[in-house]
């Protein structure tokens, strides 16, 4: 209760300097490595703000009032992050840089209190979403291809399901363990199962036969 009435207090006094139609932020970090009021806050190498008050607390952590320009307000969400950098714009001091990991977001509201980050681990994040994104992208169009390759003629189909397990094998040659894996657990089962749907099709005319060079191919990418 204590903590929180000293970051309420904290909040409420820096506050009192906040420009009018700019927003006030607090950012708590573990360190500030040379961080000092004054400095200033940057977003997409612009210069959007300033630091303000900047308080050590009794948990060992540093309170750090941000001032955000008006301009820039709608670029503070909950998809933003704070963490300390090298000025670019000045020398020698340290800067507070500001930096999405994606867009939309509900915008911070004025005064909030936010936990500062590490340059890596926004990297990592920003990585990460990326990587989600890339993975729904690639489900939607394997849906679409499942779907159409239902409505082919049997010998096309086939060259379309040979084209699609080429193309995923050379995928995963060149991918990460992180894509492999999902590749893997979401996407070759299914793409397998596409397999099993063409085998009883061409079953009825005896030509199961004719998939087994993508059979081969099947279990050569499980092998990756």
């Amino acid at each position: 209760m204590f903590k929180k009435i000293m970051i309420l207090i904290f909040v409420t006094f820096v506050g009192i300097g906040c420009q009018p139609g700019g927003k006030q932020l607090v950012v708590k970090f573990d360190h500030i490595y040379g961080l000092t009021s004054d400095a200033g806050v940057i977003f997409e190498k612009n210069r959007i703000g300033k630091v303000g008050e900047i308080t050590y607390t009794n948990d060992g952590n540093f309170l750090v009032a941000l001032k955000i320009d008006k301009a820039f307000t709608n670029a503070a969400t909950e998809y933003t992050r704070f963490f300390i950098v090298s000025d670019p714009l000045d020398n020698g001091r340290k800067a507070v840089e500001m930096t999405q990991t994606q867009k939309g977001g509900a915008p911070l509201k004025n005064n909030a209190v936010v936990e500062g980050s590490v340059k890596t681990s926004v990297i990592v994040e920003r990585m990460q979403k990326d990587f989600e994104g890339e993975m729904k992208d690639l489900t939607r169009q394997f849906n679409t291809f499942a779907e159409q390759l239902k409505k082919l003629p049997e010998s096309e189909a086939y060259k379309q399901l040979e084209n699609e397990l080429t193309n995923l094998y050379n995928e995963m040659k060149q991918s990460g363990k992180a894509v492999r894996e999902m590749i893997q657990k979401d996407i070759l089962p299914r793409l397998e199962q596409e397999l099993q749907n063409l085998k009883k099709r061409l079953q009825k005319n005896g030509k199961e036969d004719e998939l087994k060079p993508l059979e081969t191919k099947m279990e050569k990418i499980k092998k990756i």
